[in-house]
């Protein structure tokens, strides 16, 4: 308690009666500067009120007393009156007291009457018992004003109050235009914090003395140390007191998300956290600008697809209402009392400034008229949002619609299907004679007869004919007819020959001998293998030939033969040329080629038949893997299979 002509000099304190709070004199955090304020006595950085908080005292000659004319004024060294209760009618006896509220309070002495207090007179911290009003009479409101920085008390850009024109609601405002909104109080919740939902017991209610003042508060059942307080940046924080860990528990904070500040996705849009991007133009309206909402821009909101009818005579041509359940209702809503949703519902219909509404028990009606600002999509709580849009946007039109559209769709895939196989019957006979001209072509060299067309069939079949087709006479030719001195070698599938084309080009040709162990499954099997790959470590398929009894595979030729001719025939005369580079040069390109066989392809293929005499060797010594007949492939995930062949050598 300070008495008259009393002094309080820096850095003495008075404390409250039950040792709650102190008055004195602090320094924030990163700063000489000192000031006068209230603080708890238990965590004396935490700054509840600040007297001084626009004018700093330089150093700590500083002192606070009662002056004559009754006021509590601060002083500095130079005896200048910094800050002063400035109350306009004092008794000359008057003193100050801090009471455990956290309430400083100058007092009539003669009766005890309370003629300042700084409850009326917040900084950034509401405290309970303390009280937030809203005069709808004369406008006048008591507002809490954030500290710039936590290192400078005075008044920053954001302050938050209530607005109770209407349905009372909660607000935090930035530089005096919406910054976080709590939704409507339906005397027992605000609407828009989540949180309320979820608990039964809150520390903040709205109170309505119904002489033209609502006021929040805090509740009787407050039985703890708790503050919520607006920060520098913008937030709301409601904390409460662990007296286990000395510190301050955060209970709840807003804005928390992004959409929880006011009118993120502007007019029309809708927030909703957990979706990507946050922002979507409720049903029935789109983008009013689609470059600045693709690039995350959504100030600029939504607009209707197709204009309101506002038929009242006949409400099935007319409007209908679009259910958006678990919302934080809009801003600007107008009340009106009734028990029944349905009466909401009629009542919006008859009234075509009204665009959406919503129902509450306590409240009764809420009615929107002009632009839909600030909504968000809640989890599982909140409230049904019914929005008024055109009969064609609703879910009974829309089936119509798609029905028309199922059937249209139906109609033109049937004409195309029979215009399609119209088409197939005018062209098969075209087709046949290609065919048969292709086996004609074939019989200018061997008379045409059932074995010839089903190894037609069977190229068909594997799209052999995607790959270059040889004729046997131009196979023969280049090979001298198959001549001995152009034999290569011999392997399961039959003899290989080196053949020369009429361009100058060598190949290697490997015919199927009509004795061989290996028949038309090998042949396709290594035709359908290797034209699906390409590697420079596997021998190139060029092309192939299929008439009458002939099946042949068409080369690249390898210069330097296979791979076994210079590691096992001691006769050979080139056997001493594999010195260890080219050996590992060898084993290296080998291994490149199975890699690529066994991972890097578009096909996992299993060679099964791998070894020297299948290893070409071309004239700078690069290996070439070849001869798949044998090989197996595996789908993509498949890591091995079953088979009841023994395959290889």
């Amino acid at each position: 308690m300070i008495l008259s002509n009393s002094f309080i000099k820096d850095p003495d304190t008075i404390v409250s009666r039950g040792n709650v709070f102190k008055l004195g004199f602090f320094t924030p955090e990163n700063t000489t500067n000192r000031y006068l304020g209230i603080f708890y006595t238990f965590s004396e950085k935490t700054v509840v009120w600040v007297a001084n908080r626009d004018i700093p005292l330089k150093d700590s000659s500083n002192a606070i007393t009662i002056s004559k004319d009754g006021n509590l004024v601060l002083i500095d060294g130079k005896n200048q009156t910094v800050w002063s209760t400035n109350a306009t009618t004092l008794p000359i006896n008057t003193t100050i007291q801090l009471q455990d509220s956290g309430n400083l309070v100058l007092q009539d002495n003669a009766t005890g009457a309370i003629i300042w207090e700084s409850f009326s007179y917040p900084t950034n911290v509401f405290l309970p018992n303390m009280k937030m009003f809203h005069n709808i009479t004369t406008g006048k409101k008591t507002l809490y004003s954030s500290w710039k920085n936590e290192s400078d008390p005075a008044i920053g850009n954001f302050t938050m109050g209530i607005e109770a024109l209407n349905i009372p609601q909660a607000f935090i405002w930035k530089n005096c235009h919406p910054h976080w909104r709590s939704g409507p109080w339906n005397g027992k919740i605000f609407l828009g914090i989540q949180e309320m939902y979820e608990s039964g017991v809150h520390p903040i209610t709205v109170v309505n003395n119904h002489a033209g003042i609502i006021y929040e508060t805090t509740t009787d059942q407050v039985r703890f140390f708790m503050k919520i307080s607006l920060n520098s940046f913008g937030s709301k924080v409601y904390t409460m007191w662990n007296d286990q860990r000395k510190n301050w528990d955060i209970v709840w904070l807003a804005p928390e998300t992004e959409c929880d500040a006011y009118g993120t996705c502007g007019p029309f849009g809708s927030c909703n956290a957990h979706d990507s991007p946050i922002c979507s133009c409720l049903r029935g309206f789109e983008p009013a600008n689609k470059e600045e909402w693709r690039s995350g821009n959504w100030a600029s909101g939504c607009q209707r697809r197709m204009q309101l009818q506002c038929d009242q005579s006949n409400n099935t041509g007319g409007d209908g209402f679009l259910r958006l359940p678990f919302m934080k209702v809009p801003d600007f809503a107008e009340q009106f009392s009734s028990r029944g949703e349905d009466k909401c519902r009629s009542r919006c219909l008859k009234n075509c400034s009204c665009i959406a509404y919503a129902h509450d028990p306590n409240i009764g009606c809420m009615f929107w008229s002009g632009s839909l600002i600030d909504i968000q999509r809640f989890d599982e709580v909140g409230y049904d949002l019914y929005i008024r849009v055109s009969a064609s946007e609703l879910d009974s039109h829309k089936g119509k619609k798609l029905f028309i559209t199922i059937l249209v769709v139906v109609a033109l895939c049937c004409m195309s299907i029979s215009t399609f196989i119209a088409w197939c019957w005018i062209a098969k006979p075209k087709g046949e004679k290609t065919k048969d001209k292709r086996i004609l072509e074939v019989g200018n060299i061997f008379p045409s007869d059932s074995t010839t067309i089903v190894l037609k069939d069977v190229s068909q079949k594997v799209n052999i004919e995607e790959l270059p087709l040889f004729t046997f006479k131009t196979l023969a030719n280049a090979t001298d007819k198959f001549h001995n001195s152009n034999l290569l070698g011999k392997g399961g599938f039959g003899p290989v020959y080196m053949g020369k084309l009429d361009n100058g080009k060598e190949i290697a040709v490997k015919r199927l001998s009509t004795i061989s162990g290996q028949g038309i499954e090998e042949f396709v099997n290594e035709v359908v293998v290797i034209s699906k790959l390409q590697h420079r470590n596997l021998v190139k398929l060029l092309g192939c030939c299929v008439e009458k009894e002939e099946k042949m595979l068409i080369y690249e030729y390898m210069t330097n033969k296979s791979l076994d001719v210079f590691l096992f025939d001691p006769t050979y005369p080139s056997q001493n040329i594999l010195d260890w580079t080219k050996r590992f040069n060898i084993i290296e390109g080998i291994g490149r080629g199975l890699l690529y066989l066994h991972r890097d392809s578009r096909f996992k293929i299993i060679h099964r038949d791998l070894k020297p005499s299948n290893v070409l060797l071309d004239g700078e010594w690069n290996p070439k893997i070849s001869d798949f007949g044998m090989a197996r492939i595996l789908g993509g995930n498949q890591d091995y299979a079953n088979t009841a062949r023994v395959v290889g050598t």
